[in-house]
């Protein structure tokens, strides 16, 4: 059998899940970040370099440990879901999606016909080579789909959005948001939170898992205070960036050179 779905569990009973964004197409930085003890990490392809063997290597170093790893595409397209699906990715978060039509597709495009649209394929790394018993039968039961609200449409159809059968919640992108509500680079702009906070309530009216990034300390408390339970609280880029400029910085200050 598959190991049960940790993240997709714990956020149907109401669990907050911290987790990390990594952006690096490294296994090495992923076992790293593994190893910290987040509740999941997000293996980014729409801002990094990241492709299909450098999705496989991270999902196998990952492997070894408790986190569950989730990958956002760069685009829905139900051939490229069907690959990752095939390779064992069984979290996913779905970029810019605004309307039902579009969460129907996407929740469709991870079922098997009569109830999707997924290619059968015998072994794969998914169904463990072929040695799960009725995987086609119950693949679905362990796949968590988050769909991304970040444009002004994405916000007006956020409940119906949620309200999709086979979504498990939305996921807000605050930076993308922000620039859809005429607020380039101000996130924390009084309208962009505002329809934050409105995100959130249409998503809890359907009953389905709120989810959001906050690189920024004090933004992922607020959220966390809100309501929001599924929370991406840093990212790798940013963790090495901040590091490395800080222990340059203390040294070239110890020199008397800033």
């Amino acid at each position: 059998m598959l190991r049960p779905n940790s993240l997709k569990q714990a956020l149907a009973q109401g669990n907050v899940q911290l987790g990390m964004w990594c952006s690096l197409p490294s296994s090495y930085c992923a076992e790293i970040v593994a190893g910290s003890g987040y509740d999941w990490m997000l293996l980014d392809m729409e801002h990094s370099p990241n492709d299909l063997q450098s999705i496989l290597t991270q999902l196998q170093a990952v492997a070894a440990y408790p986190t569950e790893a989730a990958v956002r595409l760069f685009k829905f397209d139900k051939d490229l879901v069907k690959q990752y699906l095939d390779l064992g990715v069984r979290n996913f978060i779905f970029p810019n999606v605004e309307s039902a039509e579009q969460a129907q597709a996407i929740v469709a495009s991870t079922r098997y016909p009569l109830n999707g649209v997924r290619g059968m394929a015998g072994q794969q790394r998914g169904n463990r080579w072929g040695r799960v018993a009725n995987y086609a039968q119950t693949a679905h039961q362990q796949i968590c789909l988050m769909l991304q609200v970040e444009s002004r449409a994405g916000v007006q159809h956020a409940r119906a959005i949620a309200e999709t059968d086979g979504v498990d919640g939305i996921f807000v992108g605050p930076n993308d948001l922000a620039a859809s509500l005429g607020h380039l680079g101000h996130s924390n702009a009084p309208e962009v939170q505002q329809a934050i906070r409105h995100v959130l309530e249409q998503v809890q009216l359907a009953s389905k898992v709120p989810g959001i990034l906050a690189i920024q300390e004090d933004d992922a408390k607020r959220y966390l205070q809100w309501g929001y339970k599924m929370v991406g609280i840093g990212s790798d880029q940013a963790l090495l960036i901040r590091s490395s400029d800080q222990l340059i910085d203390r040294f070239r200050q110890h020199l008397g050179q800033k």
